[in-house]
C-alpha cells in the first residue's frame, strides 16, 4: 500500500509540473484487466449523440444507459443533437496503459483543427500539449489533416470499491466557479471523500483539475448470473443480453432490478419455466396468513440464450403499498424513474452486442488495491511528507 500510495504522490507531480499545475489523480497499474468507467462531458458545441458515441468510440445505447435515457423504438438517435455544455456521463472501459489506468483512443485530424480544438472537442479532459507529446507533434512533425492521432484520457478502477461499497469512478473536469463543496452535492459524495479519492494535499481545485469522484453503483456478483458480471451506477442502467435484456439500478436500494428491454425483437428464453411470468414479472397470490410472492428473475444470458429462474417466498404481512421485489435480488419494478429527455435508439458506429453503462462482460482482473482512506493517509503521514516535499522540487 505505502509503495502504491507513494506512487501515484510522485505521479501527482510529475501531473502538476508539467500541466499547467493542474491536479489529477493517477492510478498505476500492473495487469491488463479492465473495469466499468465514466467520463464526465461538457459538450463544446451542438453535437449529435452519434458523433459523441464516435468520438469517444463507444456504443449510443451506451450514453444513453448511462444517462437514463428511454430507449424506444426509433431509428433515428444518432441524429439527435444536443446542445453546447450539455453534461453527459460517458461509460468506457479503463485499461492499463504502460503502467497507469488509462483509455486509449485514436482521432483522424480534419483540416481546421489545432491541438487546442481537439482537446476542446474532448470536453478538456487532454490537454493540447499532452496530445503534442503522446503523438510527437512539432514544428518538423506538424498536425495534418487526415493524419491518424493517439489520444489518452483519464480514467479509475480503484478495484470498483469506495469503503466497501461498489461503485464506478468518474472522471470530471472542474469548471470555472466549482467547488468541492458544489461537486460532491452534485453527484452525492462528500468533500472528504473526493479528497480522499484524489489525495489532494488541500481541500481545494482549480478549474481544469480533473477528479475522481465515486458513484455508488449495482452489482451482479451475489446474484448467482450464469456467464455475466454488470456494475450498473445508481440511476442508470444497463442493456444486455443482445438488447434483450434491461437492467436498472436503483439508487434507494442499490439492487438490480431486470426486465425486457423492448428494443428488439425476437428475443426468447424470457419466460420461467412452469409458470405463466417473464423476466421481471412478480405474481402475488393471497393467503389467510399473508401472500405468496413469486418473481421471475434473470439469470444472465449465453450464446443467444437467455438464463432466468422462479423465485418464491411467503410473506406473513400483506399490503398494497408493499414493494415485493425487493425480496427478490433481481425482480420486476415499477416504471423507472422518469429521465430528463427521451430518445429514440439507433445505430452505433462501433456496434457491440454487450452495450450499457456497465455491460462489459466478465470482470477482468483489476489493480489489486482500492482507493486510499483518510484515516491511513493521517497514521502515515510522515512517510508521505517526504514525498510533498520532493513535489516541491520537483516541480
Amino acid at each position: 500500500m505505502k509503495n502504491q500510495l507513494a506512487s501515484v504522490l510522485i505521479l501527482i507531480c510529475i501531473v502538476f509540473s508539467k500541466l499547467t499545475h493542474a491536479k489529477s489523480i493517477i492510478e498505476p497499474c500492473t495487469s491488463s484487466g479492465t473495469c466499468p468507467s465514466l467520463l464526465s462531458y461538457v459538450l463544446p458545441w451542438d453535437s449529435k449523440l452519434s458523433e459523441i458515441a464516435y468520438r469517444f468510440q463507444v456504443n449510443v445505447f451506451d450514453i444513453m444507459a448511462a444517462n437514463s435515457i428511454n430507449i424506444t423504438t426509433s431509428s433515428s438517435v444518432g441524429n439527435r443533437i444536443l446542445g453546447a455544455r450539455s453534461q453527459l456521463k460517458v461509460p468506457i472501459s479503463c485499461s492499463c496503459v504502460d503502467g497507469i489506468r488509462r483509455v486509449m483512443l485514436s482521432y483522424m485530424v480534419r483540416a481546421a483543427d489545432s491541438l487546442d480544438l481537439i482537446s476542446e472537442g474532448y470536453g478538456r479532459l487532454v490537454s493540447g500539449e499532452q496530445l503534442r507529446t503522446l503523438n510527437g507533434i512539432s514544428s518538423k512533425n506538424p498536425l495534418t489533416s487526415g493524419q491518424s492521432i493517439l489520444v489518452k484520457l483519464p480514467c479509475t478502477c480503484f478495484n470498483n470499491s469506495n469503503n466497501g461499497v461498489t461503485s464506478v469512478f468518474m472522471s470530471y473536469v472542474v469548471q470555472s466557479g466549482e467547488s468541492l463543496s458544489s461537486i460532491g452535492m452534485e453527484f452525492g459524495t462528500t468533500v472528504m471523500e473526493l479528497v480522499t479519492v484524489n489525495v489532494l494535499g488541500q481541500p481545494t481545485v482549480d478549474p481544469g483539475d480533473i477528479l475522481a469522484i465515486p458513484i455508488s453503483a449495482c452489482s451482479s456478483v451475489n446474484l448467482n448470473w450464469y456467464n455475466e458480471s454488470l456494475i450498473v451506477p445508481n440511476g442508470s442502467y444497463a442493456i444486455t443480453a443482445s438488447n434483450c435484456i434491461k437492467c436498472i439500478c436503483r439508487p434507494s436500494t442499490l439492487t438490480l432490478q431486470c426486465f425486457p428491454s423492448g428494443i428488439v425483437n425476437g428475443c426468447s428464453h424470457l419466460q420461467c419455466k412452469g409458470s405463466n411470468l417473464f423476466i421481471g414479472d412478480v405474481s402475488i397470490d393471497r393467503t389467510a396468513t399473508g401472500c405468496n410472492v413469486s418473481t421471475c428473475v434473470y439469470r444472465g444470458h449465453n450464446g443467444g440464450k437467455i438464463f432466468r429462474g422462479l423465485v418464491n417466498s411467503s410473506q406473513s404481512h400483506c399490503s398494497d403499498d408493499e414493494d415485493y421485489s425487493r425480496e427478490s435480488p433481481v425482480a420486476c419494478p415499477n416504471s423507472p424513474a422518469v429521465p430528463y429527455i427521451s430518445l429514440p435508439p439507433s445505430q452505433s458506429p462501433f456496434p457491440n452486442p454487450n452495450i450499457g453503462t456497465a455491460a462489459y462482460g466478465p470482470s477482468g482482473e483489476q489493480n489489486p488495491s482500492s482507493a486510499p482512506t483518510y484515516s491511513s493517509l493521517l497514521h502515515k503521514a510522515p512517510y508521505y511528507s517526504f514525498w510533498v516535499v520532493l513535489c516541491f522540487f520537483l516541480i
